[in-house]
């Protein structure tokens, strides 16, 4: 590793990075001023529960470029679940009278409030304590005071540090969209090696699977781990020893990070941290991009029902996995896909594909000579079936017929399956909401010009036709 360049970039992106002194005392005056409104109307309301600043801004582990703040609420064990979208959403709201508000909603509903430009995270859970959870989230205050314990301000840049680099190659967050890193992770996995070039380094010597075990859960007890976690990259967590804090990370995303990380460490850049802004093709050079390319390159633009972001891009995914095993079924052969929404009014699902037609016969295989009732089974089948082209025939001590293909062009097979909605053959129900509100295929070039009109998706199909993560550009 060139030691000296690797000193230059991380200086310069520490400048950028950390917070200044005046911004640092204006987050604190805009937290303190909610936790106190907050307290406020709690006590209007006859309610007993604890305030606390969870998260980067208690840890002071926040990046000056994202000073989110979050705020947690935590109620007694005996206080009603179904009351944080109503009782406790209201008192939220007025704690942030004046500001945005965006209901939100993960394992339950909480509130995003944007105050003067800085986005507030105010979250209910309760008083759990460890091992006895109610929700997910009566984890975080452990999460804080166990992360605080253990840094002093180098640790808190380092963390920074790591924080920036997984932002710049597109890994970070923890939310089903992305799939990648969280904030809690960075922290861990800093505090484990000690500096951010050290987590890289042994990323970089990635051997398959890596286990960290902080609080040694697991020592002499490596069949219990094994049985516990699947996943390669596994964390145990110091306040949950039955919670892999690097379960929602895509394996995608860990391998990109690898990646990332040792090429960095050969010839670090600050474009991992700041990565160079996208570009898109005009229309005419995108035409050219896809002729050149000589696949089939399908897009399923549908409406899009509003949600919540998790719950909308894991229906999103579930139903882009539904669409892979149809294609795979009727033997069109997937290169690549992707999925873009802009999580208001549309969603685009690409496809491409080798071929988008297909000849109208195919081959089927039947069973081997020696199966006797099968084969038997086999001809009553297929020698005199409508669908029959030529054969039965013996080939190789099988028998074989050739058929017609039911689906030889892949725009055929999206209209016909996905007429319904496509709920028959497994798309998620909002998905199929959105189906049933618009429903358009586009083939190869039939993009470009809803790919003019829309400078989101157009960056979007501009990074996929380019292919290369952005590090590498």
């Amino acid at each position: 590793m060139n030691i000296d360049s690797a000193e230059r970039v991380i200086e310069e992106v520490l400048r950028k990075i950390k917070p200044s002194q005046d911004l640092r005392r204006k987050i604190l005056e805009l937290t303190n001023k909610i936790e106190s409104n907050l307290r406020r109307e709690l006590e209007k309301a006859g309610l007993e529960a604890e305030v606390r600043v969870e998260g980067s801004v208690a840890k002071d582990t926040w990046l000056s470029e994202n000073p989110d703040i979050d705020i947690f609420v935590r109620f007694p064990l005996d206080f009603p679940k179904e009351k944080f979208r109503t009782v406790f959403l209201e008192i939220a709201k007025r704690a942030t009278k004046g500001a945005k508000h965006i209901e939100r909603f993960a394992e339950h509903p909480y509130l995003e409030a944007v105050v003067n430009s800085v986005r507030v995270n105010i979250v209910p859970c309760y008083a759990s304590r460890p091992t006895e959870w109610k929700s997910a989230t009566d984890r975080t205050p452990y999460h804080t005071d166990y992360v605080k314990k253990r840094l002093n301000e180098q640790l808190c840049d380092e963390i920074r540090l790591l924080k920036k680099f997984m932002q710049g190659i597109e890994v970070y967050g923890a939310e089903i969209k992305i799939g990648g890193f969280s904030g809690y992770l960075c922290e861990l996995l800093t505090i484990n090696y000690g500096n951010f070039i050290k987590v890289l380094e042994k990323f970089a010597e990635w051997k398959g699977k890596l286990v960290i075990d902080l609080e040694n859960y697991y020592e002499d007890r490596e069949t219990d781990l094994n049985l516990m976690f699947k996943e390669p990259l596994i964390v145990v967590d110091p306040v949950d020893e039955s919670r892999n804090v690097a379960a929602a990370v895509q394996k995608k995303h860990l391998y990109e990070f690898i990646a990332a990380a040792r090429t960095f460490l050969n010839k670090p850049s600050i474009k991992f941290f700041y990565p160079p802004k996208t570009v898109p093709l005009d229309k005419k050079k995108l035409i050219q991009k896809i002729g050149i390319r000589g696949t089939t390159l399908a897009f399923l633009k549908i409406g899009c029902i509003e949600t919540v972001p998790d719950i909308l891009w894991g229906q999103i995914y579930k139903s882009q996995r539904t669409l892979r095993k149809l294609f795979k079924q009727h033997m069109f052969k997937l290169i690549r896909d992707g999925v873009w929404s802009n999580e208001k009014d549309a969603i685009v699902m690409l496809f491409e594909f080798e071929h988008g037609t297909l000849p109208p016969l195919k081959k089927h295989l039947g069973p081997p000579i020696e199966k006797k009732a099968d084969c038997e089974k086999f001809l009553l089948k297929h020698i005199n079936s409508k669908e029959r082209i030529s054969g039965p025939y013996i080939e190789d001590n099988r028998w074989m017929v050739e058929t017609k293909r039911k689906y030889s062009d892949v725009s055929k097979l999206l209209q016909e399956k996905l007429r319904d909605g496509g709920r028959n053959i497994g798309i998620a129900e909002l998905v199929a909401k959105g189906i049933r509100r618009e429903f358009r295929i586009y083939i190869n070039e039939e993009i470009a010009d809803y790919y003019a009109s829309n400078p989101e998706f157009a960056e979007f199909l501009t990074d996929y036709l380019d292919g290369r993560p952005k590090w590498l550009r």
